[in-house]
């Protein structure tokens, strides 16, 4: 098997991995066959591997698409060459000083098209660092909340991009330098089953019933009261459907205001909507895999043929993607209006739905037969596969980095900064072979230096910050790059634990960091000094296994003191059912962190004790559903709340970054 574990190394396939405990795993080798099957490589006998290993050498020792590296760096060449020519994106060309295979980049960073000795490629050229939040008068604060979950002057059954920008003027009003959303990306239009921003069909495109037409200038959507959990499987059709009805009621002029043009792309996005509302009603299906098989090439003849065929479907479609850009461009100057010094942060998910629009438009650059998710641990015995699937390694250099650096750039395009989730996939990710169990899987490296750096590189571009969701067991060397890139690391509030098992102090936060009370996966302040968390656990039958619901509450017990002596022990502990004082003192306790950046979940800052999420449910627990009970200007009227904003806008130290 040595041929095979060699053609794994050269395919970024590990053949080992460290658990949470530090322990060696060592992955199976019929399960390194079928992740190597499914990247396209033939392990079906010695000649097969040494093939497909020539293949690799061959192709590192040739000119890549595009060439990332930094700002007036030296770099390597594969081909020796004797002149260099780069041309900026003005058009601007100049000569490259090259000897051989050293090339020295410009100290510009940017995008330059680049000629060595008639060959052409792309040059992607790197600041060092990304932008940081700034310090003065004061470090800045902000609040997370999910767009769904926010109500406001006028009765909707959700949050759209309208309570969005009424959100952005209360809480800049109340001091508030940020506002974080969850992911804006494309779902199944009309769909209400798959509805978590975190399984999008495309990420390059925007969730169209986020659309408030009332912010465009269009007639509004007809006001209807919502529930307190959002019953998603009517409420995102009827959204579909009030938008037909909407662009069915506009005379040609109105729709061609906001019906994009120009874009292949979101053409093709348009087309797969459209041709996914037709086989959803017709036969059930769902997403493109489900599609008869003459759909499933975008260019085909079947697929054409239906665009021509049904123009005012994807024209539709294409309407829907204008009137929800325009309506978060309003968000965008509500923002700008309120004053935040940041802005609204977007949200990148890690993965799309493999029968989604990216799947099926970006082919030759995602990974197929294969889904993401996470290996065995002691504390997840089974894993854990999330049934999503991203880009491949080799179609990300094959196309240049293209549609990935296009999907950095949405996600930037909120304004001012970007939260990469499960930024460890930057590095390498756990995939497994569709069909087989989560135990079947392996860890699959990416570019990482190239990654960081377009990462770096847009956020120069945009003007924005980075946060880098980096919970858990990080991959080696990934802390100390993206913290020489100033991407910002994600400190919760309850995983900043000592070796004692205490909460550190204040003081020991990182500055290079967003110090944060909670995510959306977390337990809230309140709900936690409760126990709400252990009710869910007890109730779902998710209590550590052998453990009493008593004993979960001895434990709590117990780390509601350790808690308490962090956060205020000059004062008596509250009672388990006196949350007030410790979201308080919890939202104090971010506060004094030297920080780049505060960051205050919208539950935490109401004292709201029930979470959005619970990681490893789907429909036992209201994923996604909950919508906060008042208008959010209403709630900052509150003394208390007010009292946290006046908390978080005393002027702190400024961290040294």
């Amino acid at each position: 098997m040595e041929q095979l574990h060699a053609l794994a190394q050269a395919a970024g396939v590990a053949r080992e991995w460290r658990d949470v405990e530090g322990r060696v795993q060592q992955v199976s080798d019929e399960a390194l066959a079928a992740v190597l099957h499914a990247l396209g490589h033939d392990t079906a006998n010695e000649r097969a591997i040494d093939a497909r290993l020539a293949e690799i050498a061959a192709r590192k020792r040739r000119l890549p698409a595009m060439l990332v590296a930094d700002a007036g760096a030296l770099i390597d060449l594969p081909i020796a060459a004797t002149r260099a020519e780069a041309t900026d994106a003005d058009g601007a060309s100049f000569a490259l000083a090259v000897e051989g295979r050293r090339l020295t980049l410009p100290d510009t960073p940017g995008y330059y098209d680049l000629a060595l000795d008639g060959h052409a490629l792309r040059l992607a050229v790197a600041p060092p660092r990304c932008p940081l939040p700034a310090q003065n008068p004061r470090r800045p604060w902000g609040v997370s909340a999910q767009i769904l979950a926010l109500k406001g002057s006028r009765a909707s059954p959700f949050g759209t991009f309208g309570e969005l920008a009424e959100a952005a003027s209360a809480l800049g009003a109340a001091g508030a330098d940020a506002l974080a959303i969850n992911p804006v990306h494309a779902l199944f239009a009309g769909h209400g089953v798959g509805y978590s921003p975190y399984s999008p069909s495309s990420r390059l495109f925007l969730n169209g019933a986020l659309a408030d037409p009332a912010l465009a200038g269009l007639p509004p959507l007809p006001a209807e009261e919502g529930l307190p959990l959002i019953d998603w499987p009517s409420a995102l059709p009827r959204r579909l459907g009030q938008l037909r009805a909407l662009f069915d009621a506009l005379g040609p002029e109105a729709r061609a205001r906001f019906t994009p043009q120009g874009d292949p792309m979101l053409h093709r996005h348009a087309l797969f909507d459209a041709l996914d509302c037709h086989f959803r009603a017709a036969t059930g299906a769902h997403g493109w895999r489900d599609w008869p098989s003459a759909f499933h090439d975008p260019a085909g003849a079947a697929a054409q043929g239906f665009a021509a065929e049904h123009p005012q479907e994807v024209a539709f479609h294409l309407f829907v993607q204008g009137v929800t850009r325009a309506g978060l461009a309003a968000a965008q100057s509500a923002v700008h209006e309120a004053g935040m010094a940041i802005g609204l942060i977007g949200d990148l998910a890690v993965g799309v739905d493999p029968s989604g629009s990216d799947a099926w438009s970006l082919r030759d650059a995602m990974l197929g037969g294969l889904t993401i998710g996470a290996p065995p641990d002691p504390l997840g015995p089974l894993g854990q596969n999330w049934s999503i699937t991203g880009f491949s390694p080799d179609g990300l250099a094959q196309s240049g980095y293209a549609p990935w650096i296009a999907m950095i750039r949405a996600g930037l395009a909120a304004g001012g900064g970007l939260r990469i989730d499960h930024a460890f996939g930057l590095a390498r990710l756990w995939v497994i072979p569709e069909g087989g169990a989560t135990a079947d899987g392996a860890y699959l490296s990416y570019p990482f230096d190239d990654l960081i750096r377009l990462a770096t590189l847009e956020a120069h571009l945009a003007g924005g910050i980075i946060i880098a969701e980096d919970l858990g067991t990080a991959p080696h060397g990934f802390t100390g790059a993206v913290t020489a890139r100033q991407m910002l690391g994600m400190r919760v509030l309850w995983f900043e634990r000592a070796a004692d098992h205490g909460f550190i102090g204040a003081s020991d936060y990182p500055p290079l960091s967003a110090a944060m009370s909670g995510t959306h996966d977390t337990a809230t302040v309140a709900g936690w000094w409760r126990g709400r968390d252990l009710d869910w656990a007890e109730q779902l039958g998710r209590l550590p296994a052998g453990m009493t619901r008593a004993e979960a509450e001895a434990i709590r017990d117990w780390d509601r003191g350790l808690l308490w002596s962090t956060l205020d022990h000059a004062k008596p502990r509250p009672a388990q059912d006196d949350t007030a004082p410790v979201v308080d003192a919890a939202i104090a306790h971010i506060a004094r962190t030297p920080s780049a950046l505060a960051l205050i979940s919208l539950e935490d800052l109401i004292g709201e004790e029930e979470q959005p999420n619970l990681p490893g449910t789907t429909t036992e627990h209201p994923n996604w559903r909950r919508r906060i009970a008042t208008p959010l200007d209403e709630l900052l009227a509150d003394k208390r709340v007010q009292q946290r904003c006046n908390t978080l806008n005393r002027r702190r130290p400024n961290p040294v970054v």
